[in-house]
Formats: structure tokens, sequence, C-alpha cells
């Protein structure tokens, strides 16, 4: 099983830019499943078209607080149709604009974000194998670190409170409790947590990723 490259990933931007460009505007938000889009631009590493930019900036208002949601919420994006087609790509296509019957909605959950709970469903494919590991690769991190000298014998206290999200091998997001060990190198607001003692307060959501082909990327939204 393949993923498209990113130059499928392009070419399917242009063409579904060029069929939502007949559609008004006050509906073309709704012509595709934007968690279709999403996956398929994410596995491309996000390509500079107009399509892919709305994926994008959708993956990130979903990281924004608050609350804080899965960034792709695959169980939003049903794969199990029967095309004549079984690829995973042809699939994606069809659901995200080329198919000329009425786009698939699905409506939406209230969802509860609680610590080690499953949010959501999972993919309704098997996304288990390689050609789906970029999903597996997103990581969010819901971060709250504090830390500074207090009292009279400058005695250091710390606060660390982090979630770590995650997805399993059916697409399903879950929550756990991490430590600040956990959080990734990419992340800033924590440099010099635990160590000597220097001032620091941030509250930031962080998600990083790998696209189809291994290229690393990550979004910090502070608040």
């Amino acid at each position: 099983m393949h993923f498209p490259t990113k130059k499928h990933v392009l070419l399917f931007a242009a063409a579904l830019a060029f069929a939502n460009s007949s559609v008004p505007s006050s509906t073309r938000a709704q012509t595709y499943p934007i968690d279709c889009a999403i996956l398929l631009c994410l596995s491309g590493g996000w390509p500079a078209a107009i399509p892919c930019a709305r994926a994008r900036a959708e993956f990130i208002r979903r990281i924004t607080p608050w609350p804080v949601e899965p960034p792709l919420q695959i169980w939003r994006c049903p794969m199990h149709v029967g095309f004549e087609t079984p690829a995973p790509s042809e699939r994606l296509h069809r659901l995200a604009g080329f198919n000329t019957r009425p786009a698939v909605t699905i409506a939406r959950e209230i969802e509860a974000l609680r610590l080690a709970q499953a949010v959501g469903h999972g993919a309704d494919i098997d996304v288990s194998g390689s050609a789906f590991a970029f999903i597996r690769s997103i990581d969010v991190f819901d971060a709250y670190l504090s830390q500074g000298a207090v009292g009279e014998g400058e005695h250091c206290r710390r606060t660390a409170q982090i979630r770590h999200g995650s997805y399993d091998s059916t697409g399903q997001f879950r929550w756990r409790l991490a430590s600040p060990d956990e959080l990734p190198p990419a992340f800033e607001g924590n440099e010099g947590f635990g160590t000597v003692c220097p001032r620091i307060g941030t509250r930031a959501v962080f998600v990083d990723w790998k696209d189809s082909e291994g290229t690393y990327g990550f979004e910090q939204v502070n608040y």
C-alpha cells in the first residue's frame, strides 16, 4: 500500500482548487470533508496550495486553546466506501472533492477531553500499516510550566502540568499525563526547567509530525 507523493498531493490540490472556484463562497468550505484534505495534505508535507493551506489552518486551529482538539479527526473522513478502486489515494481524492456526488458529512459531536480518555473514533479502514505511519507520528502537548524562587530562603517552586495526545494504530486519539522530559526539543519555553531555577512561565500547545517521506514539522501556540 502506497500513499501519494508530494507531486500527487499538489495535483490533487490544484484540481480541488479549480473545482472549488466555481462554488459560491458561502458553501465552498462544505464541498469536501476537511479531515480528508488534512490527511492527504499532511502526508504530502503541506504543499503550497490553497486547499492545503485551508487544511493546515484548520489543523492548527484545533490545537488553539480552548478546548484543545485532536488536530486530525480521521473518523470524520469516511474512507470505507465501495469505490471500484481500493487505493487510499483514490478514496481520498474522491472524498475530498473529485466526485460529483454530494460530499459526505458527519455531524459534529460534543466530546469531553479528559485525561487518558480516547477522543472520537478510529479510522473506518485499516491504518495500522507503514503507509499511514505519518498519522501515528502526530504528537500534541498541552503544557503549563511554572518555575521561580519564592520565600526568604529562595526556595525553587516548580509546577508542571502536561498532557500528551497521540494516535494509536486505529487512528484513535488519546490523552495521557506526561512529564517535562517528554517535551520535544523544538518546544520553546522550558529552557532551564528543573535546573538552577530561572524564572519560567509557559502555557502552550505544541504539535509536531512527520510527513510520508519522514520530513519533520511542528507548530507551537502560546497563550
